[in-house]
């Protein structure tokens, strides 16, 4: 099944039943979904820490249709961090966020209005005593985001920010981010993409992802290197290591329910590892977009349901 097909699933609602009424849908859905609700979040983020990792935590959903909804999501995250505090885990786990969830397509003001709500987490955030990252979205959303952290990053200088290395810009994005405090996670991209503003075969989006990595590991800010394959991964280490920097310099980051034991391996030999972690019930975008990333993946997925 193709990447196009699979990121055009991640819009159909009868796609969505079908992987909801499919016997292991649920069991699927928990493996790589912390649950629906903060409560559940907050408890599998506990089992993690535990475990020797961190985390970065997503509440799920990009569909933000009115101010009122946007609203609601900043003041989720809002509470999740002072959950995340009172169960003393704030130092270990942050939090993930979207512009599009904070209302950035909500017309003229819809920028300005997502920002406000950008400063308003991360203001909680440093109240907890953690960080934001803020995730990237399709190209169209890129220099939105990237403006964004910017402006807030005088106030809030450990605000991170994602690059996706498919895209074709992302190198000369890397070089404007090699500064002292600078937060990058490197990502290869999950969305559905032009040729013109995107890389198409793998092999390119694999080679540019080493050159912004090596870029950001010869900077002065805090790469995080996000990624499931060992390839890049031992190409991480390396140039972490030719850069002279130590392993709490930069760190490693996976989904939740994907390659546990290199987690576990990677923590143990002293590496920082940061699980991303997503609640929420808008939970099936994001599912499909994780199948796309990397369709090999898919007939797992369709075991998994099948056999419940």
């Amino acid at each position: 099944m193709s990447r196009r097909v699979l990121l055009a699933a991640a819009r159909s609602p009868q796609a969505q039943r079908a992987v909801v009424a499919a016997p292991g849908g649920r069991a699927v859905v928990e493996r790589f979904v912390a649950g629906e609700t903060r409560d559940e979040a907050v408890a599998v983020t506990d089992r993690l820490v535990a475990r020797g990792l961190r985390v970065t935590l997503d509440h799920l959903g990009e569909d933000t249709v009115d101010e009122d909804h946007a609203a609601a999501v900043a003041a989720e995250y809002a509470g999740l961090l002072r959950a995340l505090d009172d169960a003393g885990l704030a130092r270990r786990a942050e939090v993930s966020v979207k512009l599009s969830a904070l209302g950035a397509g909500l017309g003229r003001d819809g920028a300005e209005l997502a920002r406000g709500h950008v400063r308003a987490i991360c203001e909680a955030a440093q109240a907890a005593g953690t960080t934001v990252t803020l995730d990237m979205e399709g190209h169209t959303a890129t220099d939105l985001t990237l403006e964004t952290a910017a402006s807030l990053r005088a106030t809030f200088p450990w605000l991170g920010v994602v690059l996706q290395t498919y895209l074709r810009r992302t190198e000369s994005d890397c070089r404007d981010l090699l500064g002292a405090g600078c937060r990058v996670r490197l990502v290869k991209g999950a969305y559905a993409e032009p040729d013109s503003v995107a890389y198409r075969e793998r092999d390119a989006v694999d080679r540019s992802y080493v050159r912004c990595l090596r870029l950001l590991m010869e900077g002065q800010g805090y790469p995080m290197v996000a990624t499931h394959d060992p390839r890049l991964i031992a190409i991480a280490g390396a140039l972490a290591v030719r850069a002279g920097r130590p392993q709490d310099a930069y760190e490693f980051q996976m989904l939740y329910g994907v390659r546990e034991d290199e987690q576990r391996r990677l923590a143990g030999a002293g590496e920082t590892v940061r699980v991303y972690l997503p609640y929420g019930v808008d939970w099936y975008a994001y599912f499909v977009r994780r199948l796309a990333e990397r369709p090999a993946n898919l007939a797992f997925f369709a075991r998994a349901l099948v056999r419940g």
